[in-house]
């Protein structure tokens, strides 16, 4: 099997209108997690690393981590790089071996961002991988992002428009109300599903993006809770909310945010449940099965695609 760019996958999604998860990776356990739900479900699988988890994990950990898993699981799968800061990042990691890497410019003016975008666009195009871009600004934390609601902005859909034709870029994410994070929403969740068929509408053929798109399930953030941890009044989007989102051309949704509750919230209750415990297997094990748990979950009943890495 091999790492593969997302091309096929998308025009699959497209039709079908169905999501395909793109699940943030930091250590083994998490991306053995991880690849045992997409085995489980027989779905496309894209695994993605930030920035600050390619400097936590070095890229070629990632890369063989991911051969390891290919040759254990017999399934093709996507190596994403999220939140690429610029070019230099971009070109290191197609270097490397990532199939496919995001261009993140949505801080700039749109001129920039589209200057930016493009000459990432051409590197990448040369070696076969693929390039998704960011329009509009998601607000919340996450590794290096950190985007104060205030500066916020939601996707203008002729500018995404523009912006797909200026830029030749193969997957736009773009912002109706995600965001980045445990604590997506202080009030009513509510995601501009109006504005994301108008952008649907004018770049049908172009695979949109949702990122902040963690559901933050109440049962994580509770044993969280009960465990030791301080992580109150935490609200992530509603589910049938990504799967209306998937109907409307959203065929990547990254999800980050409820892997970490999950692994975190089980190693919290091993290490209650047993106070003489200091095995790392015993603690991460337990971890790395709440996260297949949680994909396969997500896979199945959020995004829809289990199957659809059958040949």
């Amino acid at each position: 099997m091999a790492l593969i760019t997302t091309k096929k996958m998308f025009e699959k999604a497209l039709k079908a209108d169905y999501a395909i998860g793109a699940f943030n990776v930091n250590n083994m356990e998490i991306v053995q997690g991880i690849v045992a739900a997409a085995v489980e479900e027989q779905s496309d699988l894209i695994l993605q690393a930030s920035g600050s988890a390619i400097k936590y994990a070095h890229s070629g950990y990632l890369i063989h981590m991911l051969e390891a898993a290919m040759e254990e699981a017999n399934i093709d799968i996507c190596l994403h790089l999220d939140h690429g800061a610029d070019f230099d990042i971009c070109r290191e990691c197609i270097d490397s071996g990532f199939k496919s890497v995001m261009i993140d410019g949505s801080k700039y003016p749109l001129e920039k961002n589209i200057e930016i975008t493009k000459k990432v666009v051409d590197y990448a195009h040369i070696s076969g991988a693929v390039v998704e871009a960011e329009l509009g600004k998601l607000a919340g934390v996450e590794d290096a992002v950190n985007v104060s609601a205030a500066d916020a902005t939601y996707t203008d859909p002729e500018e995404a428009a523009e912006f797909v034709y200026k830029t030749g870029v193969d997957s736009l994410a773009v912002a109706i109300g995600t965001s980045h994070g445990a604590y997506k929403f202080k009030g009513t969740p509510k995601l501009d599903l109006e504005r994301l068929e108008k952008i649907h509408a004018l770049i049908p053929d172009t695979p949109l993006v949702l990122h902040g798109a963690s559901s933050v399930p109440a049962e994580l953030t509770a044993q969280c809770n009960e465990y030791g941890g301080q992580i109150p009044g935490a609200q992530g989007v509603p589910e049938d909310m990504i799967r209306a989102a998937a109907a409307k051309g959203v065929c990547k949704v990254n999800v980050d945010t409820d892997i970490r509750m999950a692994m975190t919230a089980e190693i919290r209750k091993y290490f209650i449940e047993h106070p003489e415990g200091f095995d790392p297997r015993s603690y991460l094990g337990a971890g790395r099965d709440a996260v297949t748990a949680l994909v396969s979950h997500k896979i199945r009943n959020v995004m829809g695609s289990s199957g659809s890495a059958v040949k």
